[in-house]
């Protein structure tokens, strides 16, 4: 079959679809780029928080507009696993629902199905990673995941993760480094490290936190120029990580750590390890060890019981520790979590002005960053050709999708993944200016 696959959510989701099309065209199938050439349109969901909810199911309809008769409408993902019965009823629209542990399986579930059925197939996960031998690159190879684990032990009161993914399966060190080199022969040049918590890495399969010895073994590949950090926590960031970080030149000086509060009393209700003390401590040690890395983290606002005062602790912590780079949600009451449950529901009024609140102050402390960069040179991963000599990258302190940008002259002809020097002459709220160099 012809097979088009929309992806929503997180990198952990398009690194699922790149592996679900692996697989399939390995069994066979033919990927296509667009739902109306293709006889079966798969949609990879997000149910994390009620956005994510909510733009999963408007794309799904938009998606059942293209089906006709001999289209076959596939829904994978998150929101599948989770409401798979409830989905299964309110859309019959949708012949096939799978879940997060069935990509596997996809070649012998279509090969078995029958045009004007509807089935469902939701397996519950595997008590170790599974390896997947297939994979299909994106159109951008340079940039590369790898998921080195999979499910989650942290019992976050407000997450339904781990009743999505499943308990945390660490993946062998092994097959990750032959991924990656896999990767690197392809023309991956930053290798993006991915897990529900990466920093939990190596706990369930090597008795132990071996993500550094990963790492320096990742740092041996030939052909690989950055790598980067994801989702890492907080409390599980050790002085050997740090050193590890320092002392590799192929490992961005960049580090995603998902706060989420910074109130002793609001990280306590969430069920977070982590302590106001500790957080500020961590962010102490990796400052002083990489003078110049980025920082990037999320926060959630209303979360239930939360203050005025505690609110006035975060928006004061935004302004002191001035992270280079920071996102905020709204807290999402989703069924099945205890937070849900809690007493002191903030209204949703209230969450909105204070997500308001910190971005308007990050604003100011982003574009105070970027300026700090004008006059100096740095190395820019090309990604896009704009036109007119003018091109669009990003530097080792930006991650895809998610942080700054470059916009860049140069008097050369460059191509997607080249590395350049760019001095940068201009800073703009989250973007930044300049010319190659």
């Amino acid at each position: 079959m012809k097979i088009f696959i929309e992806t929503l959510g997180c990198p952990k989701n398009f690194n699922d679809s790149e592996m679900a099309a692996g697989i399939l065209e390995h069994a066979g199938h033919t990927m296509v780029p667009s739902p109306q050439e293709a006889d079966l349109i798969m949609v990879n969901t997000c149910g994390f928080i009620n956005d994510a909810k909510t733009e999963s199911i408007e794309r799904i309809f938009d998606m059942a507009q293209y089906k006709g008769e001999d289209k076959i409408l596939a829904v994978t993902g998150c929101l599948s696993q989770r409401y798979e019965n409830e989905l299964f009823e309110e859309m019959p629209e949708v012949d096939l629902f799978l879940g997060v542990n069935d990509y596997q399986r996809l070649p012998q579930i279509l090969e078995k199905f029958q045009k004007g059925k509807r089935e469902k197939h939701l397996s519950d996960y595997n008590k170790i990673f599974m390896e997947t031998p297939f994979r299909k690159l994106g159109k951008n190879p340079y940039t590369a995941t790898l998921k080195i684990a999979e499910g989650c032990n942290n019992v976050c009161a407000y997450c339904v993760i781990p009743s999505i993914r499943g308990k945390y399966r660490s993946r062998k060190q092994e097959d990750i480094v032959a991924e990656a080199r896999m990767l690197a022969e392809k023309g991956c040049r930053e290798l993006i490290l991915i897990a529900q918590d990466v920093t939990a890495y190596g706990m369930d399969l090597y008795d132990g936190f071996v993500l550094p010895q990963l790492l320096r073994k990742l740092c041996r590949i030939e052909g690989l120029h950055w790598i980067r950090l994801m989702y890492c926590y907080e409390d599980r960031i050790s002085d050997e990580l740090i050193q590890v970080m320092a002392e590799e030149e192929k490992i961005c000086k960049y580090i995603d750590i998902p706060l989420q509060h910074i109130s002793d009393r609001v990280l306590k209700g969430m069920n977070r390890r982590s302590t106001a003390a500790g957080i500020r401590g961590t962010i102490e040690r990796l400052r002083r060890a990489m003078p110049d890395i980025h920082i990037r983290t999320t926060l959630i606002t209303g979360f239930p019981g939360e203050t005025e005062e505690d609110f006035e602790e975060l928006l004061d912590f935004v302004e002191t520790t001035r992270l280079q780079r920071l996102g905020v949600f709204t807290y999402s009451q989703e069924e099945g979590t205890p937070a849900a449950e809690m007493e002191d529901q903030v209204d949703e009024e209230v969450k909105a002005l204070r997500q308001d609140a910190i971005m308007r102050r990050q604003l100011d402390i982003s574009l105070a960053a970027n300026q700090e960069k004008i006059g100096k040179a740095l190395e820019v991963l090309v990604e896009a050709e704009e036109g007119d000599g003018s091109y669009l990258g990003r530097t080792a302190y930006d991650a895809p999708e998610i942080d700054n940008s470059v916009i860049f002259t140069a008097k050369r002809q460059l191509v997607p993944g080249d590395l350049v020097q760019v001095e940068i002459t201009d800073a703009f709220d989250y973007d930044l200016a300049g010319k190659e160099v």
